[in-house]
């Protein structure tokens, strides 16, 4: 009576290893992630009027965790506030916001030294913020942008707040796709923009000339 062999331990660990990855193999593959930029639309030309010779700092805007990242928030009912699976904005909302804000100073040319935080230049005015909401809410189930930022401006001389305004805007979205909600964003921020550059500039124009 023969016996038969037992398979070498070696032999069981590739055989094991080749099962794992034939099973892997069948797995669904993961969406690749997609990154977009906060869109602007067409910009305006530079004004005529005369030239303030204040230099402003804008701050990025403080916000809470879930605002601080590049996930594309959400409100899809209530008070659960989710995210876009797959997008991802190209950088966090409170910086993408930050930028906006000093191009629209850039362009409009009334202000010719604009520059943020990371920049050791002089500044005559501050501008300081919190982000209270960068999302898209479903109302009556469809979506749209809101955008909520208190700012406040600060004096270099006295250190002092010159004003705080809050400012909301609500841009539509033309249908649920992330497509459509990323340029509602754009828009949103292009009016928010514009909202907080005439606020600046008419406190600035109040001040002494440096």
């Amino acid at each position: 009576m023969s016996l038969r062999r037992r398979p070498s331990l070696p032999r069981l660990a590739l055989f094991g290893l080749l099962t794992a990855l034939s099973a892997c193999s069948i797995l669904p593959k993961s969406e690749p992630l997609r990154i977009f930029l906060l869109p602007t639309t067409t910009p305006p030309q530079q004004t005529s009027e005369p030239t303030l010779q204040h230099a402003l700092r804008i701050h990025t805007p403080q916000a809470s965790r879930v605002l601080s990242s590049p996930r594309i928030a959400v409100v899809p009912q209530g008070n659960e506030i989710s995210a876009y699976q797959g997008a991802r904005w190209s950088d966090a909302a409170p910086v993408l916001l930050r930028d906006r804000l000093i191009e629209a100073f850039q362009r409009d040319g009334r202000m010719p030294s604009v520059n943020n935080e990371d920049v050791n230049l002089y500044a005559d005015i501050s501008l300081h913020s919190d982000l209270r909401a960068f999302q898209s809410e479903y109302v009556d189930g469809k979506p749209q942008i809101l955008i909520r930022l208190d700012a406040r401006l600060v004096s270099r001389e006295s250190q002092r707040t010159l004003a705080n305004r809050r400012f909301e805007v609500r841009q539509p979205s033309a249908d649920p796709s992330v497509e459509s909600v990323v340029e509602a964003f754009g828009k949103a921020g292009d009016a928010l923009s514009g909202e907080v550059l005439e606020w600046t500039l008419s406190h600035a124009k109040q001040m002494p000339q440096s």
